[in-house]
């Protein structure tokens, strides 16, 4: 399902965080667990990648990364309120320095005017900060979580 490039970038990210000491962790919901999947194709990664949720339903959202329930009444579960939320608690509920979150509408239904499909969120935090960006990814499913994907990597290599 990976091309070539994500693995390359996969490996050079585990690489750059084996040198600092650095403990990885996801929280993904419309990619369901590729990113954690590419890490873990990568033999030696569990030196550095602890573990990923799958936090595909708003109830295992609150319940293993204890996201508000408010937030996600308020802003939604495809939010850059609830991706934020989720990288925070995935530090929190495991020892891991940084963590990724991925929240968003991979379609092809489930879009709406204000949030339509292909809008994705992804968040990148440490112990101390969350960054959170808005995409708007084109194309089917399939193309629209391998995007999320590269962009997670993407965020987490900028670090």
């Amino acid at each position: 399902m990976f091309d070539n490039s994500h693995y390359q970038q996969a490996i050079e990210l585990l690489e750059k965080c084996r040198s600092k000491g650095v403990k990885l962790v996801t929280a993904e919901s419309c990619t369901g667990g590729l990113i954690s999947a590419l890490f873990t194709e990568i033999s030696g990664s569990s030196d550095v990648f602890e573990c990923g949720f799958i936090t595909y339903s708003n109830s295992s959202k609150i319940k293993f990364l204890g996201v508000d329930s408010a937030l996600i009444e308020q802003h939604g579960a495809v939010s850059e309120q609830v991706a934020s939320a989720m990288a925070r608690g995935a530090i929190k509920k495991t020892n891991a320095d940084i963590a990724v979150a991925v929240t968003g509408i991979a379609g092809p239904s489930g879009g709406t005017k204000e949030k339509p499909v292909g809008l994705v969120y992804i968040a990148v935090a440490n112990k101390n900060s969350v960054i959170c960006q808005k995409n708007i990814f084109d194309g089917n499913r399939s193309e629209i979580r391998l995007k999320s994907v590269t962009k997670a990597l993407d965020m987490l290599s900028s670090l």
